[in-house]
């Protein structure tokens, strides 16, 4: 588990370096600097939560194993922080995208993360089910299977560039769309992986995560609908 937290850290310092140095807003997301500052602190808490209880809830009912308790998920974290952040900006009433300039932060972040898990091998319980195909990886065991960590990796390294590009081009466009566009493939890509992990279903053939994919999905199209709608007005 070492070098899974080797590739967290990692994670987070070149995802802190690109908010910090690279991907800069013309002008503040929020005006108010208190309120900025509460923003920030809603985001990272929400983040948080998000990441804990989505994953034990994974752990609890997909898992046949005593040995973990909490469990940890990328994919709570992002919905945690958007669930804090929605709630945040309905009680302040903040119009508008406000988490353009984390987008490439987290396209990243998931990227170099997975690999950790990719490394991290069975003790992770990030691996894929069983395959006979050219892309079974045998993770110590005996047996091939999926690495879906690197399928999730390289399909966020991909949304990077794609976003580093419509930064480069269309700097307005990149403001109001790319956060719920990141939510939308990130949640479809994610969604389609599960059905390549050994979790156990809850409903439909669905596992916990897949459900979460699915409010994802919903959520990104309504406001990439709705911002869509306001900026042809």
């Amino acid at each position: 588990m070492f070098l899974h937290l080797l590739f967290d850290l990692l994670a987070y310092v070149i995802g802190t370096l690109l908010l910090w140095k690279v991907f800069k807003p013309s002008r503040p997301t929020i005006e108010d600097e208190n309120l900025r500052y509460a923003y920030y602190t809603v985001v990272i808490a929400g983040a948080f939560f998000g990441a804990f209880i989505v994953g034990s809830l994974n752990t609890l009912v997909s898992l046949d194993s005593s040995n973990i308790i909490i469990g940890k998920s990328i994919l709570g974290a992002i919905v945690g922080g958007v669930v804090a952040v929605e709630s945040f900006k309905k009680i302040m009433k903040i119009k508008g995208s406000t988490g353009a300039y984390f987008v490439p932060s987290l396209a990243v972040g998931v990227a170099i993360g997975r690999i950790g898990c990719f490394v991290s091998g069975l003790e992770d319980y990030t691996y894929g089910v069983e395959t006979n195909s050219i892309l079974g990886y045998d993770f110590g065991d005996g047996i091939l299977r999926h690495p879906v960590q690197l399928y999730e990796s390289l399909t966020m390294a991909l949304f990077f560039f794609y976003a580093l590009f419509i930064y480069r081009k269309k700097r307005d466009y990149f403001e109001k769309f790319i956060f719920y566009q990141f939510i939308l493939v990130y949640s479809i890509q994610r969604f389609v992986w599960e059905f390549l992990k050994p979790y156990e279903s809850v409903a439909f053939g669905l596992n916990v995560f897949q459900f979460i994919c699915l409010g994802l999905v919903v959520y990104a199209i309504y406001f990439l609908s709705r911002v869509r709608l306001l900026s042809h007005q």
